[in-house]
């Protein structure tokens, strides 16, 4: 590559950082239509704003981790994965939902990272609820077996001791089938 194309490039990429920081800042709007507006470009942007979408799920202001996670949801990128499981435990309950929700919309991409967060954060009756919701959309098809016993301790007696030994051996045992 020459020093011209080089710097072509660079000034591409710039301003590609530049406007996806202006639509992630415009998430932040108070003008609901500039919010979706804002969220519907960076969906069309597509895995390019991942990692700006994963970084205002961590925003102060419940509806800009609102917004990105419903981007999230729509892009259905597993890089999200992680990111979107640490949100099943955010303060707001739709925000939890549209976690869960993003989550579900990978499918079984998304089933390491729900089983870790069950293993690490058994404590929190949010990521509780969160892998519960998101695991029953998984245990049809060939998901079943693996995922039914993790449902059972979630569902049972003392879920915050028995969940992260189920999801642990299903892990194992999903990490054993690959």
């Amino acid at each position: 590559m020459n020093e011209k194309q080089r710097k072509l490039d660079d000034g591409e990429n710039l301003h590609r950082t530049a406007n996806l920081d202006s639509l992630i800042a415009a998430l932040a709007s108070h003008d609901p239509v500039t919010r979706q507006h804002a969220r519907q470009t960076l969906v069309s942007i597509g895995e390019g704003a991942v990692s700006p979408l994963i970084n205002a799920l961590q925003d102060r202001e419940g509806h800009v981790r609102w917004e990105a996670a419903k981007a999230l949801m729509d892009i259905a990128s597993p890089a999200a994965a992680p990111a979107l499981v640490a949100t099943l435990r955010d303060e707001d309950s739709s925000i939890r939902w549209l976690a869960a929700e993003a989550l579900i919309a990978l499918g079984p991409d998304c089933l390491d990272p729900v089983l870790q967060g069950t293993i690490e954060h058994s404590d929190s009756i949010f990521m509780r609820e969160g892998a519960h919701h998101v695991l029953r959309e998984l245990v049809s098809g060939p998901l079943a077996e693996l995922v039914s016993p993790v449902l059972a301790a979630l569902e049972g007696p003392a879920p915050e001791d028995r969940a992260p030994v189920a999801a642990y051996e299903s892990l194992e045992a999903l990490r054993r089938d690959r």
